[in-house]
């Protein structure tokens, strides 16, 4: 663990996108405080900031694995956009909850997807794959499938997840990695489709 210690990100990065995982305990304990305060500050919620928190490093999981990370050289400043991106999803949503409708404001009912009902085969090929997914998460190891029930049935924060499990943080959101990974493989190989075109 020492020699992960005196890396530099780019090389924890790399160690880690080959299947060293300490590599990656190593970039989450590096950043973990700058990265969490900067969200916290423009949050100013701790509950979602810790949400806000681990989305961040669980899109890093995901975005070092499928090896679409690029920015050489700049890991900080790629994980500190990650976080800012959402953040504004998290201010986004959070205007479109409370949003009141003005009507002075001039908009086009016709040509406006948001204002209208989804139609019976989108809902079809959106049952259908909440079926799929159904079906594949019976398939993932005990300890991945658990984390991820947790996380996206139960609503439940990775803090939560790992009191409850009694795990740290860090193997909850590496079981969640996995989960996911996994679940992309299975789909793959069986020719299913999780997304709308």
């Amino acid at each position: 663990m020492n020699a992960l210690k005196v890396m530099t990100d780019e090389q924890l990065v790399f160690a880690y996108s080959v299947g060293n995982n300490q590599a990656f305990d190593e970039l989450l304990n590096r950043h973990r405080k700058n990265v969490y305060n900067y969200i916290y500050f423009i949050i100013k919620n701790r509950e979602m900031a810790e949400d806000v928190f681990q989305d961040t490093f669980v899109k890093a999981i995901i975005h070092i694995k499928q090896g679409s990370y690029t920015e050489n050289g700049k890991f900080r400043a790629w994980i500190m956009r990650i976080a800012h991106n959402l953040i504004i999803d998290y201010f986004r949503l959070e205007r479109n909850e409370n949003t009141i409708s003005n009507d002075e404001m001039e908009v086009d009912l016709l040509n406006n997807a948001t204002l209208c009902d989804s139609t019976i085969e989108d809902k079809i090929v959106h049952t259908q794959i909440l079926q799929d997914v159904k079906k594949l998460i019976k398939y993932l190891p005990d300890s991945q499938r658990e984390v991820l029930e947790m996380r996206y049935y139960q609503d439940l924060s990775f803090k939560e997840i790992a009191d409850q499990v009694g795990i740290s943080i860090n193997t909850a959101l590496g079981r969640m990695r996995y989960a996911i990974l996994n679940i992309r493989k299975l789909a793959e190989e069986n020719g299913i489709v999780l997304y709308v075109n």
